[in-house]
């Protein structure tokens, strides 16, 4: 049994900066990745970062431009997501998700928390 819970979300104005966190709890579960995806009105779902949990190798989508840094503290199991300058095209709902060990995909999604972008 594993759950995800995101926080740090909310209303941020142009240029500004939110740092947000995914909290791993459970047990008897296996974690390759754990990834931040972010769902906008009216668009598909996007892969905003992802690390591996063995050797911290990340990736991002290309709408972050170097924006973003996804980081993690295995003792603590949290997963961070660095949000900066942000725009009003990252206005999203915000959640994480478990990648287990082998030929499987995102699984275990948080409730996500809501990021809001503007004046």
């Amino acid at each position: 049994q594993v759950q995800l819970v995101e926080s740090g979300g909310g209303s941020v104005q142009i240029g500004g900066s939110l740092r947000l966190s995914c909290a791993i709890s459970g047990r008897s579960f296996s974690i390759d990745e754990v990834g931040w995806f972010r769902l906008a009105s009216g668009k598909e779902r996007k892969l905003v970062a992802a690390i591996r949990w063995n050797d911290s190798r990340t990736r991002y989508g290309d709408f972050v431009k170097g924006r973003f840094t996804i980081s993690v503290d295995r003792p603590s199991r949290k997963v961070y997501l660095q949000m900066t300058n942000l725009t009003p095209e990252d206005t999203a709902l915000y959640h994480c998700a478990r990648k287990p060990s082998g030929p499987y995909g995102f699984q275990d999604w948080g409730q996500g928390t809501q990021v809001t972008v503007g004046t």
